[in-house]
Parts: structure tokens; C-alpha cells; sequence
């Protein structure tokens, strides 16, 4: 039985073109040399404020770092709104209905995790069951606080009812971290199969749209 459905926001549940990751780029180069590509993508997924201070070896200029980041990035969702994927919505209702929790984990702080929950109409309450930023918690992935804090938030005690499910590396790791009963992968991110199947999901999907089906098949 899968209890709680962790879910991540950005390229996993929702769309938005891959905007944070460019973003994320362009505020490391403006402070100095930049991020490869190798570099950029080790960190899809983690803390964006953790990744600004590693991406441009200067954890002193984190906090000013992440509020221009944040700040570009709003200034874009505004300009290009974000979306669910498509089937997504009716995803997440098929796993509520049938007694499944449903959060969402994300790298974002509150303030751009509100953003985007407002431009795609999702409130705790009526369409999830919690949000955990990875401001609100000791480590963001590859730890597994986010999960757990979710747990926490749904009243699920057993790991093993879990189901942990995002389009990066560390998604899957953290799925992993906290012991989740399924690590799963889509491809609706900026990783690649390859990368995904390198840590072990128990599936890998071509989006979460597909996920009530797939947990009905098992």
C-alpha cells in the first residue's frame, strides 16, 4: 500500500520549461566564471541556495545570490507561466481518491513554491496534502528531510509506504535516503534515462501522469 505520494514540483508535477535551470546559470556566470553543464546538472534538484554557493565557491554570497535568483526567476514565470503537465492534475486526484497522500518536495524556497503553486492552482487542502521547501528542512536532497518532513506533515510513520518520485539524480537519492518503498524516475526533466538509471529507481516513467497506472499494474 503506498500511503504517501513525495512528489517533486519543477519538471516533475509541473512545467515550466526548464526556466531555473538557466536562471541558475545565469546568476553564477554574472559572478564569476561558469557552471558547465556537468557542473549545472549535479545540482538539478538540490537546494538552490546550496547549489549557488557550490556552483560559484563563494557560500558568502549565497543569500544575495539566491534573491537575485529568485527574483529573475518570478520576473520569468511572470513573462512564461508555468503548467501542469498535462495529466498531471488528474494524476494527483486518482492518488487522493484512492486514500494516497499526496506532497510536494522541491529545492525552491516558499517564496518561489508559492509562486508556483498559485500560477497552476494548486492549494494544500483540496488538491494536495502538504508542501515542504527545502528552506524548511536541516538538508535539502540528496538528504532525505524533505521526504521525511512530508511524512511527518501526512502522519505516515512506515518509510515502506512511500513512494518518492522526481526527474533527477538526487530525487532518487533522496527517495533512497529515506527509505521510501518506491523510487521512482520520469522523463519529463532534464535527465536522462541513463542518468536516472544509474541510482537504482523502481521504475522509471515517462511522465507522472502514467504513475495510477503504474501502481495499479503492480
Amino acid at each position: 500500500m503506498i500511503a504517501l505520494a513525495a512528489l517533486d514540483i519543477a519538471g516533475t508535477t509541473v512545467d515550466e520549461g526548464g526556466a531555473v535551470y538557466r536562471v541558475l546559470a545565469e546568476v553564477v556566470a554574472e559572478h564569476g566564471p561558469p557552471a558547465s553543464d556537468a557542473e549545472l546538472r549535479r545540482w538539478m534538484g538540490a537546494d538552490k541556495r546550496a547549489a549557488l554557493a557550490a556552483l560559484t565557491r563563494d557560500p558568502d554570497a549565497a543569500d544575495g545570490l539566491h534573491e537575485r535568483f529568485a527574483t529573475r526567476l518570478a520576473e520569468h514565470y511572470a513573462r512564461q507561466p508555468p503548467a501542469p503537465f498535462r495529466g498531471v492534475p488528474e494524476a494527483l486526484a486518482s492518488l487522493r481518491d484512492a486514500g494516497t497522500r499526496v506532497a510536494l518536495t522541491t529545492g525552491f524556497d516558499r517564496r518561489i513554491t508559492d509562486l508556483l503553486l498559485t500560477e497552476v492552482g494548486w492549494r494544500v487542502g483540496e488538491h494536495l496534502d502538504a508542501v515542504v521547501c527545502a528552506s524548511e528542512v536541516g538538508s535539502g536532497r540528496p538528504a532525505p528531510d524533505l521526504i521525511r518532513r512530508a511524512m511527518e506533515l501526512t502522519g505516515v510513520d512506515d518509510p515502506g509506504q512511500v513512494l518518492a518520485a522526481g526527474d533527477t539524480e538526487l530525487d532518487l537519492l533522496a527517495g533512497h535516503a529515506a527509505g521510501a518503498g518506491e523510487v521512482i524516475g520520469v522523463l519529463t526533466g532534464a535527465q536522462t534515462r541513463a542518468e536516472l538509471e544509474l541510482h537504482r529507481p523502481t521504475r522509471i516513467l515517462p511522465g507522472l501522469a502514467a504513475l495510477p497506472e503504474a501502481l495499479a499494474a503492480r
